[in-house]
């Protein structure tokens, strides 16, 4: 029974530790993004709409990529997902180096999207691998644990940000840009870009390490085993598409997602317009933002050896719609430490969602994650949806956009506990 219970079993532990260096991986890539629409809005001179546009190829990617990447996990296994995941990274974040020569914003689009793709598919084989290391009753509670070390990536993604690449923005604004000649705005933009090149090929010199790392490690015993007659794919969608369950807990992660990215990328706007300051000191809130993300991501793994993650689920978001009604209200300090507070609420939303949905699905848990990950496409369209908010009125206002969001993940939760599942647990 002490073996049943425990998160992680010995055997388990360095395939586990190899997946949580993962899961900080891409957190590290996805908060070092989110500073990028801010950047990029100051250096080409765009509009909110256009530089959110930096998301919907980041997340857009995502959806793109999942079903791909469950294809590979069935045809072959969840290591061979991770190495073509980490490859594909690789090589998105190398692209950072020609897009800064090139200086062209498509170009940095494109980088992104083959980044975010290889995250894609990493993402698609490390969280339903990580719940097969063990028992499935403790399956939610690993994935939290291992989501746990997601936000050591994004504190590590922030802090290269605030520290590389914010503090390397020419202080010019856009009418100071379009006074400038030919030469000297191409001196300008060409120092910001390489600015945001560093720390991108950086990353991928470490996502080529972690792939030689895994190459050499050995598999668990459980993805050596093949199914005999694996379910026909047609027969997998139809049964994943009657699970109302399931298919709940795929538009909750859209919304959640969308939340989350929404909360992340105009944090530094936000901040700017609450305390009338500037693009470092937005950054830092930022930075404290993931720093209590990275805190309450242990605290909610712990409360769950008492509390159901879906009783957790709707408290947490029901208190974060909450913080954003007072984010759009009070636009001063009180609103900025709200705004932190939402980070406290999303640290167990997306493992929570993830492995609620997965419940019971057994092989048809490898498409499933797929859909899990494509429902990502929540962070390319809502941001999109929160930009033209505060084009045609002001960042504080476009919080009701994760507002909504967050009573819709209120509701699954809710679902999650009166349905029979949880209810037999």
């Amino acid at each position: 029974m002490q073996t049943q219970s425990a998160i992680v079993s010995r055997q388990m532990l360095w395939p586990f530790i190899l997946l949580t260096i993962c899961f900080a991986a891409w957190g590290t890539a996805a908060n070092m993004t989110d500073p990028l629409v801010k950047v990029f809005s100051k250096t080409f001179s765009m509009s909110a709409l256009q530089s959110a546009l930096v998301q919907f190829s980041y997340y857009g990617a995502y959806f793109c990529l999942a079903l791909p990447a469950a294809m590979i996990n069935r045809r072959f296994n969840y290591k061979t997902g991770l190495l073509v995941g980490l490859a594909m990274a690789a090589c998105g974040a190398l692209l950072f180096y020609p897009a800064s020569q090139t200086m062209l914003y498509s170009h940095f689009l494109l980088a992104l999207f083959i980044l975010a793709g290889g995250l894609s598919i990493l993402e698609t084989s490390a969280n339903p691998y990580v719940m097969q290391l063990g028992c499935e009753q403790t399956a939610t509670r690993r994935l939290n644990l291992a989501q746990a070390f997601n936000p050591v990536g994004t504190n590590i993604g922030v802090f290269l940000a605030a520290t590389l690449i914010l503090p390397n923005l020419n202080q010019a604004d856009s009418a100071s840009r379009a006074l400038m000649s030919e030469a000297q705005l191409k001196t300008v933009v060409s120092a910001e870009l390489d600015a945001v090149m560093v720390p991108y090929v950086g990353m991928a010199c470490c996502l080529i390490l972690l792939w030689l790392c895994i190459f050499f490690s050995r598999s668990p015993a459980t993805e050596t085993k093949v199914t005999s007659q694996p379910r026909k794919l047609k027969k997998t969608f139809q049964h994943l598409y009657q699970n109302k369950h399931y298919r709940f807990g795929v538009l909750a992660q859209f919304f959640n997602v969308g939340a989350q990215t929404c909360v992340w990328t105009y944090t530094i706007g936000y901040t700017m317009e609450a305390l009338n300051t500037t693009e470092v000191t937005g950054g830092q809130v930022l930075q404290y933002s993931m720093l209590v993300f990275l805190v309450s991501r242990f605290i909610m793994t712990w409360l769950m050896r008492f509390i159901s993650g879906a009783k957790l689920l709707r408290f947490m978001a029901l208190i974060a719609a909450v913080l954003c009604f007072i984010v759009t209200t009070q636009v001063n300090l009180v609103g900025v430490v709200a705004l932190v507070a939402i980070s406290s609420c999303l640290s167990l939303m997306f493992p929570t969602i993830y492995g609620t949905a997965l419940e019971g699905l057994g092989e048809d848990a490898k498409v499933g994650a797929a859909g899990l990950v494509m429902a990502i496409l929540g962070g390319a369209f809502l941001p999109l949806i929160q930009a033209a908010t505060i084009d045609a009125f002001n960042t504080a206002v476009s919080f009701v956009v994760p507002l909504g969001c967050f009573l819709i993940v209120s509701l699954y939760g809710h679902h999650s506990i009166r349905s029979p599942r949880h209810q037999q647990s």
